[in-house]
């Protein structure tokens, strides 16, 4: 799956892609080659609870190859891309090759474009955003946000608006005020092979399905067992795909046909999500059309 112009073996490479369009597979094939190391970027793969349900490289593939920033998270801890980006800026201090890999476009757009260092919140302001949510929803939350900030982030999605409701209600300012202070960035574009994985839409909708019927072969639904005893879908790390869908079986709310047809349209919904985040702000990258 190499793309056929060639990659120079020092320079760092980014992939991003759609989940299930095979750019872990990619990232392994050039470090295995030419050498470096896999640094995850994909916002749910830093949870140590979720080896099976968020596809993060099995335990024989990690020992074969350098790889960081997989699973070292707890379940119930809080993760950023503040965070991931500092942890990326010491593992480039390691001096390997990194060959950064993930489906986070977040986190690509502050790798690439620079952060800003935006306060963080207190943990009172996090329990009041999660009541607010629960008891107005998020289009009310959405609603709240002042308009530069409104305008810029998905309003569809529930962890993107508290983040920024909070980061309002605390300092006073609207993300988008925060963002415009935007610092150096660690790796600018100019200085990577940045590749995205623009996979055909049914090829991957197949993917996906295929995919999730082998993570339940292979233990998803023990995976979510094991969260069931004190599961909080507040958690970033419950929004897993497949996860809210599998715990909902195990409380008895439907069957386990009902559950994975549930996450296979969980993925294929997100995919789409992220196939557009990667057209709308990955127009300089290379494209890689599959199949």
């Amino acid at each position: 799956m190499l793309p056929p112009l060639p990659i120079p073996p020092h320079r760092p490479v980014l992939i991003a892609g759609p989940t299930a369009s095979g750019k872990s597979a990619l990232a392994a094939e050039i470090v295995g080659r030419d050498g470096g190391v896999v640094v995850n970027a994909d916002a749910l793969q830093v949870y140590d609870c979720w080896r099976i349900l968020s596809a993060r490289p099995s335990a024989a593939e990690e020992a074969a190859l350098p790889h960081r920033l997989y699973g070292h998270v707890p379940r119930h801890g809080t993760y950023s891309a503040g965070h991931w980006l500092k942890e990326v800026e010491a593992v480039l201090r390691e001096g390997l090759r990194p060959v950064i890999v993930g489906g986070t476009g977040l986190y690509f757009s502050a790798l690439t474009n620079g952060l800003a260092d935006i306060p963080h919140t207190p943990p009172e302001m996090r329990h009041e955003a999660d009541a607010f949510l629960a008891r107005a929803g998020l289009s009310a939350m959405a609603a709240d946000l002042d308009p530069a900030t409104a305008h810029r982030i998905d309003l569809r999605n529930p962890a993107r608006v508290q983040r920024a409701w909070e980061v309002l209600r605390a300092t006073g300012r609207g993300l988008a005020d925060w963002q415009a202070a935007t610092g150096t960035p660690l790796l600018p574009l100019a200085e990577t092979v940045a590749l995205v994985l623009r996979p055909d839409r049914d090829w991957l909708a197949e993917r996906i399905d295929r995919r999730f019927d082998r993570m339940i072969e292979a233990g998803a639904l023990e995976e979510a067992r094991v969260a069931l005893a004190d599961w909080n879908p507040a958690l970033p790390s419950s929004r897993a795909i497949g996860a809210p869908e599998l715990v909902a079986h195990l409380k008895g709310e439907r069957t386990l046909d009902e559950a994975i047809a549930a996450a296979k349209l969980a993925s294929r919904q997100y995919a789409k999500r992220q196939r557009t985040w990667f057209r709308n702000r990955m127009r300089d990258w290379r494209e890689i059309r599959l199949p």
